[in-house]
């Protein structure tokens, strides 16, 4: 991610300027501080995108410095770099809060490498909030295709059909489309059609009057009346009778309903988007739903992408859940963890990827997520194919209990060679025997 800002902190003027020069030539903004003490005062004027750091410094040292970052609320990404010597103070110091460890001297390829992949995890402010717009939550093709969309359709008066599998956000496309159009004032109202009986629905949406069926004791309007001057999402509308579609169709047309029991019709202006995760062509072959009504129905057609095609967004949408529950002194997920969850298939998109943080959440205490916190269905994930890099991504052919399970799997598949397992599980061949050594793994 070129453009960023970065901040080299470290006692040896030689490193600092290689290092420097070579991150410039990578297209980022680079500023350094001697020690710890000085790194304080330039982030205390500065915002930087990732803070590559020494451990050994005279003064505050490297684990001070992250103990303080972290305890101010500093989540900016922290990535270790320092020499053979101090390979247990590094271990210690991701415990405190830093983010990746690389032992001197750094290869520049493999430093360039870790600090974009680190950068990628950690977005600027600025993509943040472009990749935040009505709730949804992306900024990969697939979503800035939606946002487009809905971007074009909102000012209009046009209806909307909205597809996507279950768990893929379709409620929060049609908010956004109404809040970004001249009926944002008016209500939004949401009504899931699959949930309710055909009786209940009808009397739902359209209302009934007093002595219209056994139980109606007193007149009530329906929600068509009630989002009068906004937008009313009809979700599931797959799920709907044929009496149902009748009427909605009748609505679509005329603008007016007849509640149920009445004789006279209701004039009704309220803008109608609709949601599915059927495919209504098969339906309307199957004498299911009407065509008539899809074609009402379907004058602008958003289809919303499952996760398992934007993984990309899975580093934002981890952000965004960390933002929601609150963020903690060391929040986040390690690289192996973020690696487990862009491998899995998320068969319940974005719902089921906060389910799992959550489970994870809870688990992690006021630790960050690492890949023993995820569920037991996340961590056995199969990988998809090679990494972009060309590296080998660990296809478990048994059940993974959790990381240390799959580090040993690892090894023992490829005789104890370090390396070969390092790039077969997706890390560096450092990061595995930090690994090995946390979890008392006999090399």
């Amino acid at each position: 991610m070129s453009g960023s800002r970065l901040l080299i902190v470290d006692d040896d003027r030689t490193f600092r300027l290689s290092t420097a020069a070579l991150l410039r030539q990578d297209g980022h903004e680079v500023a350094e501080a001697p020690d710890g003490q000085a790194a304080i005062e330039t982030l205390a004027q500065e915002r930087f995108d990732l803070i590559l750091l020494d451990l050994r410094m005279p003064g505050l040292d490297g684990i001070g410095l992250v103990e303080v970052l972290r305890k101010w609320g500093h989540d900016t990404p922290i990535l270790i770099i320092s020499g053979y010597g101090t390979v247990d103070t590094a271990v210690d110091a991701l415990h405190t809060g830093a983010d990746d460890f690389l032992t001197k001297p750094v290869e520049p390829d493999v430093l360039s490498a870790r600090v974009e992949e680190l950068l990628e995890r950690r977005p600027t402010r600025s993509k943040e909030t472009e990749a935040r717009r009505g709730g949804i939550i992306g900024r990969s093709p697939a979503i800035r295709s939606v946002l487009e969309i809905v971007e074009r359709v909102a000012p209009t008066d046009a209806t909307v059909l909205i597809t996507g599998e279950t768990g893929t956000g379709k409620e929060l496309v049609a908010r956004a489309i109404h809040d970004q159009s001249e009926r944002a004032g008016g209500p939004f109202v949401a009504v899931n059609c699959a949930s309710l009986a055909e009786g209940l629905l009808e009397s739902e949406l359209f209302g009934h009057t007093k002595g219209a069926f056994t139980g109606a004791v007193r007149q009530r309007k329906g929600l068509f009346e009630a989002g009068q001057g906004g937008t009313i999402l009809l979700d599931e509308i797959g799920d709907v009778s044929a009496a149902v579609q009748h009427r909605l169709l009748r609505v679509l047309q005329e603008r007016e309903l007849t509640p149920v029991g009445a004789v006279r019709p209701v004039s009704v202006d309220v803008r109608v988007v609709a949601a599915t995760n059927k495919d209504l062509r098969v339906e309307m072959e199957a004498g299911r739903f009407r065509d008539d009504l899809y074609y009402r129905l379907n004058v602008v057609r958003i289809e919303l992408p499952p996760l398992r095609a934007r993984k990309e967004d899975i580093p934002l949408l981890v952000e965004a859940f960390h933002d929601r529950v609150g963020r903690r002194p060391h929040a986040g997920c390690s690289p192996m963890a973020m690696r487990l969850l862009q491998a899995h298939t998320w068969p319940g998109n974005v719902r089921e990827l906060f389910a799992a943080l959550k489970s994870a959440h809870i688990r992690a205490g006021d630790r960050r997520i690492e890949a023993q916190h995820l569920p037991e269905e996340v961590r056995d994930s199969r990988a998809d194919g090679p990494e972009s890099d060309g590296s080998e991504r660990y296809r478990r052919s048994e059940p993974v209990e959790d990381e240390r399970t799959a580090i040993e799997n690892a090894l023992a598949r490829y005789g104890g060679t370090r390396t070969d397992a390092a790039r077969a599980l997706g890390m560096s061949r450092t990061t595995l025997w930090r690994k090995m050594k946390e979890y008392g793994i006999d090399g």
